[in-house]
């Protein structure tokens, strides 16, 4: 099948300006000024993008894709996440991982969710390991699960600096990050530790600790939950100085914000303003993930969810709010999420890429088009697709 997208300013994240971008099967064949359709080829789908912007299909590497929660009992936990909610927020890319819950919830049914998906046509990766050290795996340990199973790129989410973490030793940190490490060379793999941080006084002193103390890299290790509060976004600020990447979380209640929690556009904004690498910055929704909910008086209400939505808002945010550059903002997305998880065919528009591609309106910036491995799955706003027991 060969589609073509025309009349499109795109993104790629870098502005190529108009553009005619053409879909052979699930990969881009090239991107061009202008492209005339010879019939002689037969079947080919044109969609005008009519002067809108074209980018990346999003990636989302912080996604509880079988649920997430129960801190509140059994009947908090979350429930697992449906195609639609996904692709009807531009995202095209996900990396799957257990949280609290490594009891209830296993390795072998986050597997298994992540195969359903690809099956149903999106691209998914997940973490091997929950909250916990020693880590939950599949294979027996970390670096085997890293090296064994395709779809298994890296380590997460440990807790640290949280009272719901194992209370882990820095020995056994070290051990943990040491096994992503190697484990990622062997198989030419990110092979990242990807670390959940609380709001405990420690905050990533783990982190420095290992990048002074031994041979692992800071760009091993990406902690999320940043924005958590200003102590610890401005370790962050220093941890990205030392070569390191952070990841902001993006589902949070935009109206009322925990005491000192930063908005991860605002988050990105501030970065800017400071001249620091944004190509260091992630956004993750903790999608499905529980999410205390507070009313205007900031008093505790309740449980709600994590949004993967919550991602597309927070860089429409950037742009509309916080009046960062469509190219900067698209980074946190798409092309700084790929390349650090070495997503080698992702988070790029470019030749022999995957196309994974939204196209944006240029008035609003609401989706219009979601289209991933080449694969119409929302056109107009209207989701085509959707998972196999959805209604």
């Amino acid at each position: 099948m060969i589609t073509i997208i025309k009349n499109g300013y795109v993104y790629s994240p870098k502005f190529l300006g108009k553009k005619d971008i053409l879909i052979a099967s699930s990969n881009i064949e090239g991107v061009y000024d202008s492209l005339d359709i010879p019939k002689e080829l037969g079947e080919i789908k044109v969609i005008d993008a009519k002067g809108n912007i074209v980018t990346p299909g999003f990636i989302d590497s912080h996604v509880h894709l079988i649920g997430g929660g129960g801190e509140g009992g059994f009947s908090t936990r979350t429930p697992e996440i449906q195609l639609s909610h996904i692709i009807s927020s531009g995202i095209t890319t996900v990396v799957g991982c257990l949280g609290t819950d490594g009891i209830c919830r296993s390795m072998e049914a986050l597997l298994a969710k992540a195969k359903g998906l690809e099956e149903e046509g999106i691209t998914t990766y997940i973490y091997t390991g929950s909250y916990s050290i020693p880590v939950n795996n599949i294979t027996g340990c970390s670096k085997s699960d890293i090296m064994l199973i395709d779809k298994v790129i890296g380590v997460g989410e440990i807790a640290l600096s949280d009272h719901r973490s194992s209370q882990p030793s820095y020995e056994d940190f070290v051990k943990i990050c040491a096994e992503g490490r190697v484990g990622g060379l062997l198989a030419n793999k990110a092979g990242v530790i990807h670390v959940h941080i609380g709001s405990g006084k420690k905050g990533i002193d783990y982190l420095f600790k290992v990048i002074k103390d031994t041979e692992i890299p800071a760009s091993q290790i990406i902690p999320t939950h940043m924005g958590r509060s200003e102590d610890l976004f401005n370790q962050g600020i220093q941890y990205m100085k030392k070569g390191g990447v952070i990841d902001l979380t993006t589902s949070s209640d935009p109206d009322f914000l925990e005491e000192g929690e930063i908005k991860a556009s605002s988050g990105l904004k501030r970065i800017l303003d400071s001249g620091l690498d944004i190509e260091r910055v992630h956004f993750s929704s903790d999608g499905q993930g529980s999410l205390p909910r507070f009313n205007e008086k900031r008093e505790y209400v309740g449980l709600g969810i994590g949004s993967v939505h919550s991602l597309y808002r927070e860089f429409k945010d950037c742009v509309v709010k916080e009046k960062i550059k469509i190219e900067d903002a698209l980074k946190a997305v798409t092309s700084n999420v790929a390349d650090y998880l070495m997503l080698n065919n992702k988070g790029h528009i470019e030749k022999e890429k995957d196309a994974d591609i939204v196209i944006l309106n240029k008035e609003n910036l609401e989706i219009l088009h979601v289209i991933c491995k080449g694969k119409h799955l929302v056109e107009d706003g209207k989701v085509l697709k959707k998972g196999t027991f959805e209604g």
